[in-house]
């Protein structure tokens, strides 16, 4: 099951760059941005109202909480994305750029969440980030010598750009970590998109981009980026980060940048070389070693915990899942 539900996430998320490059040669960023999440929060709004049991239990802290992860998650990561597309940033380079994020989250989970990181996981990290650095340098160089040649490309900072909606999904996902309320997942993305609603709707407003194009193609990636990257997508993320903790998510991160640049290729002819091939076997090796690491750290912290009971050497623990040990270290923070 938690392959399976990887696999769905891998490719949900990755169809959000993609869903982005369709739009963006149709309308801003702040006009695909406000009309995907208007209707999304008014068909969430009647499935809360539907579901409005499950709101009782939210508290005004719990409340608050969901809506600056909603900031952090959608609204900052979402606008940079799409900025840095709208730019010329290809959807590869920017999925790239954001496949830093194991590395930053890994090096955080420690002193934030009291995570466990093993040295193989580490490995695995390390080994992820080569890999996203060797495509990174493979597309930004596609990028520019396509920029040379038609007379325009990406700016250099440009380039920055995603590292911002890197960081800003960072800090929410660590803020929800660190959470001690239990949130329905339904209310959560309720509030979420709500959220990223209010703000691009402010923003788009604000600078005369509010009003859709009649093109059909604006229209199409509107349909796909409310039904693949925010239900599958976003949905699938905050569900494995629940089930298998921060550093397992945030290592199939490292899929998202190769997934993205075979797809990009495939839809709309961008680069995709033997430097780009290289990188995707690097990130698979990647999430394999970090799997592996996780499930002995989890083997030897269960046995920790049993020879600490009383239970003898080499018998389990009743009632505790591989990813039990991991997972304990979030809540107990």
């Amino acid at each position: 099951m938690n392959l399976l539900l990887s696999a769905g996430f891998v490719l949900c998320w990755s169809s959000g760059f993609i869903g982005a490059k369709l739009g963006a040669g149709s309308a801003s960023a702040v006009t695909i941005l406000m009309w995907r999440f208007l209707p999304l929060a008014v068909v969430l709004a009647v499935l809360a109202w539907v579901r409005r049991a499950a709101w009782r239990r939210l508290s005004r802290r719990a409340a608050a909480r969901q809506v600056a992860i909603g900031v952090l998650s959608q609204s900052g990561y979402l606008l940079t994305v799409y900025y840095a597309i709208q730019l010329g940033v290809s959807s590869g380079t920017t999925a790239l750029i954001d496949g830093v994020q194991p590395l930053v989250a890994g090096a955080l989970a420690g002193p934030l969440l009291r995570q466990y990181v093993s040295r193989v996981q580490w490995l695995g990290l390390c080994l992820g980030t080569g890999g996203v650095v060797i495509v990174t340098l493979a597309d930004a160089s596609a990028d520019a010598g396509a920029g040379a040649g038609a007379g325009a490309g990406a700016a250099w900072w440009a380039y920055l750009i995603p590292f911002l909606g890197m960081f800003s999904l960072v800090g929410a996902t660590f803020l929800e970590k660190r959470s001690r309320d239990r949130v329905d997942a339904v209310v959560a993305l309720t509030v979420h998109c709500a959220t990223s609603a209010v703000v691009f709707t402010a923003l788009a407003v604000s600078t005369g981009a509010a009003r859709p194009p009649a093109e059909l193609s604006f229209w199409v990636a509107i349909a796909w980026l409310v039904t693949l990257p925010t239900f599958g997508g976003y949905g699938l993320y905050w569900l494995i980060l629940k089930r298998s903790g921060t550093t397992w998510v945030n290592t199939l991160m490292f899929l998202m940048a190769p997934v993205t640049a075979v797809w990009g290729s495939l839809m709309f002819g961008e680069p995709f070389g033997a430097q780009t091939a290289v990188g995707l076997a690097i990130g698979l090796a990647a999430v394999v070693v970090v799997h592996r690491g996780d499930a002995s750290s989890s083997t030897v912290r269960a046995r920790n915990v049993d020879g600490a009971r009383g239970v003898p050497r080499g018998q389990k623990a009743l009632g505790r899942c591989p990813s039990a040990s991991w997972q304990q270290g979030s809540r107990d923070s």
